[in-house]
């Protein structure tokens, strides 16, 4: 299964997670496009602006959302980042599956653990790493 990673990826921490489930996700036999590792590092030139810079981000990003048979979205943090909102929303929109993601207990609200909007854009919702890998293996069957 081609799977895009989408999760912050903003501080060692975070890029560390994204790398671990990745290589799982991998070493399971999938094919994983991780922004952090195929994105925008990936280009061979040099950019003329921030913005074309940005620019560039977005459509690699997006082609890699609509290009995959399902997203995994990492949801973590009381809301989750804004950029995986985003790759969510193209995934929803062109019909990808989005498994959802989020294992701290950081919530939207005390009786919403995740805003309905991002909810409602999910195909699934789990609450480990292990937990994610059975969706996803489930998926593939």
């Amino acid at each position: 299964m081609r799977l895009y990673f989408a999760a912050p990826l903003f501080n060692p921490m975070e890029r560390s997670f994204n790398a671990d489930l990745t290589a799982e996700l991998e070493d399971a036999g999938h094919d994983v496009f991780l922004p952090q590792r195929d994105g925008v590092e990936t280009v061979d030139r040099e950019f003329d602006s921030e913005a074309e810079r940005m620019e560039t981000i977005f459509e690699l990003d997006r082609e890699g959302v609509v290009e995959s048979d399902a997203v995994v979205a990492v949801l973590d943090g009381r809301v989750p980042d804004e950029g995986v909102m985003v790759e969510i929303g193209i995934a929803h929109e062109n019909d990808v599956p989005v498994f959802g993601l989020k294992t701290d207990d950081r919530v939207f609200a005390p009786d919403e653990t995740l805003n309905a909007m991002i909810h409602g854009a999910l195909t699934t919702l789990d609450d480990s790493a292990d937990a994610l890998l059975d969706t996803v293996e489930s998926r593939t069957e």
